[in-house]
């Protein structure tokens, strides 16, 4: 079974991106940063007080409809305004996607908020504190007769940086809390996505305390288009180390900002 995760940036590498959808084979994808205006095609202007970038409309429809037999499940964290080429003002709903195989069952979904929750910005995007979710979809491994459980998130954004803050920490305890509850004794559990996290962030050792191991360490997940010197963001842990097959941080091609994170159990 192939397990990718990778913050999708809003599709704004596009091209790359649905050529990279077409050859990837993965079993299951998760996505962060995933969007989706109602009635909305194409492209879009995101923008905040920090930040301005092209993203699209419905990127929730455009990955599936490049994966038409995988089951996509879109969670919303919050909702805000995004522009069309005529700078017409839309509300847009951002959160994060997985989409599984038809070969694997889904017996299980579970979404619950590790920071804030939902809340829809009518005017303008806020720069930092905005609402996080997780997603838990469990499922069947037919070849190998167990359970897997796999959990994604995109893990709070502070202008400030990545240490440590109250927040996260709190953020840390709610996202054990989903895990514990998303899976049943025996399952095979991962967790991935864009933490927004250093390496030595105490939520390792909160999430270690049930029994997952990181495997991304301190490893450059960024790709050439982030420009910033700080290399840290997205991770996967596991339950078992034993259960893998092969682990990579993927350089190539760039699809995003962040490098997609490819598991094989």
């Amino acid at each position: 079974m192939r397990i990718i995760s990778v913050n999708a940036w809003g599709g704004a590498v596009f091209d790359e991106f649905t050529r990279w959808l077409g050859a990837c084979d993965a079993d299951v994808l998760c996505l962060q940063e995933v969007a989706r205006a109602p009635g909305l095609r194409g492209w879009t202007r995101f923008a905040d007080a920090d930040r301005a970038m092209p993203q699209r409309a419905d990127l929730m429809g455009d990955v599936s409809a490049r994966l038409p037999r995988h089951q996509g499940v879109f969670a919303v964290s919050d909702t805000g305004p995004v522009r069309d080429d005529a700078g017409r003002p839309h509300p847009q709903d951002f959160g994060l996607a997985a989409f599984v195989a038809p070969a694997l069952p889904v017996v299980g979904l579970r979404t619950a908020f590790v920071h804030g929750s939902y809340a829809a910005h009518p005017d303008a995007w806020p720069t930092g504190g905005r609402p996080r979710n997780a997603l838990a979809v469990r499922i069947h491994d037919r070849e190998a007769s167990r359970f897997v459980t796999v959990v994604t998130l995109h893990g709070l954004r502070d202008p400030q940086g990545k240490a440590d803050t109250p927040e996260r920490l709190a953020q840390a305890h709610r996202l054990a809390d989903l895990v514990t509850a998303a899976r049943e004794d025996g399952d095979l559990t991962i967790v991935c996505g864009d933490l927004n996290l250093l390496p030595d962030s105490a939520t390792f050792r909160i999430l270690a305390d049930i029994g997952l191991t990181d495997l991304v360490r301190d490893a450059d997940t960024r790709t050439a288009l982030y420009p910033k010197p700080l290399r840290h963001a997205s991770y996967l842990l596991i339950s078992d180390p034993t259960a893998i097959k092969h682990f990579e941080v993927v350089e190539a091609p760039e699809i995003s900002d962040h490098r997609p994170l490819l598991l094989e159990i």
